[in-house]
């Protein structure tokens, strides 16, 4: 069995990630909210800096890679290379996966409902539009 992934999807798939997250936690969309629930300060996520920009960023390359390396396994299973598995890849993986880790760690940790709301919907549309990236490509 050979793995066909296509590397440029990987990396617009990971640039995406970066972008829909700065656009995410930003305080147009979600980001008061975010601040107000964690009680981060605009301060403290700016002593955070670079560093954790670079985890980030790493860790989303990881996410990707895997991402691709799972729908390639699909399409050869189901012998289909459609878009929509991919897509269903995704979302599949998000929830197995993401969602339901972050859901069971912030009930442990007591956090409230609507940071995991947050959170997990910046998962599912990171998980689902890095797959779309890389089914379309």
């Amino acid at each position: 069995m050979e793995l066909d992934i296509n590397w440029l999807s990987v990396a617009v798939a990971a640039i995406f990630s970066v972008f829909l997250a700065i656009a995410w936690y930003n305080d147009g969309m979600f980001g008061r909210s975010w601040r107000r629930l964690t009680g981060v300060t605009p301060e403290e996520s700016t002593r955070a800096g670079n560093a954790s920009m670079i985890v980030v960023v790493l860790a989303n390359i990881v996410t990707v890679i895997t991402l691709a390396i799972a729908i390639a396994i699909t399409q050869i299973v189901f012998k289909n290379d459609s878009p929509w598995l991919a897509l269903a890849v995704g979302l599949v993986v998000c929830v197995a996966f993401s969602a339901s880790t972050l859901q069971t760690h912030n009930l442990f940790e007591l956090k409230s409902s609507r940071l995991t709301a947050i959170n997990n919907g910046y998962q599912v549309a990171f998980f689902v539009g890095a797959a779309l990236i890389i089914g379309l490509m």
